[in-house]
């Protein structure tokens, strides 16, 4: 009975998850998380624009150089797109061969995780589908780099 049970739920709830495991989702997701990085490193704002929600709460644990201690501090909307405007300006780009790695953590129907790997550390995203696009609706990261 055990058995049958398991393979009556298993035949529910598998095909549900892999439904929910789109390409076209895994390729949305990826574009955002990599318009993100790009963003930064580039100093694209028009990158953030089109990948973060005006939303986002994004909060970051930076290591004191003095101290050796980490402190954190929240970055708005707003100052991701200046701190990219910034870069441009000042022309501050990432060194070509600076780590940037994107993984695809999951992916929902509705929902999605992902993690960066950058010069500036690591940052552990979620994200949102939003009218059929995904979006970055929060981010938590820490640098630097070990």
């Amino acid at each position: 009975m055990k058995t049958i049970l398991i393979v009556v739920l298993t035949s529910i709830v598998i095909p549900g998850a892999l439904v929910a495991q789109t390409a076209e989702d895994k390729k949305g997701v990826e574009r955002a998380l990599l318009d993100y990085v790009e963003g930064f490193y580039e100093g694209d704002s028009s990158k953030i624009i089109r990948s973060t929600s005006p939303e986002v709460a994004k909060y970051g644990y930076w290591k004191d150089k003095k101290s050796g201690k980490y402190r954190g501090e929240p970055m708005s909307y707003q100052q991701m797109i200046n701190y990219a405007v910034e870069v441009k300006t000042k022309n501050h780009q990432a060194k070509p061969n600076s780590i940037k790695r994107i993984e695809i953590l999951e992916v929902q129907d509705q929902i999605a995780c992902g993690k960066i790997t950058a010069w500036w550390g690591f940052d552990y995203i979620l994200l949102e589908k939003v009218n059929n696009k995904w979006m970055i609706r929060m981010v938590l990261w820490q640098g630097p780099l070990p």
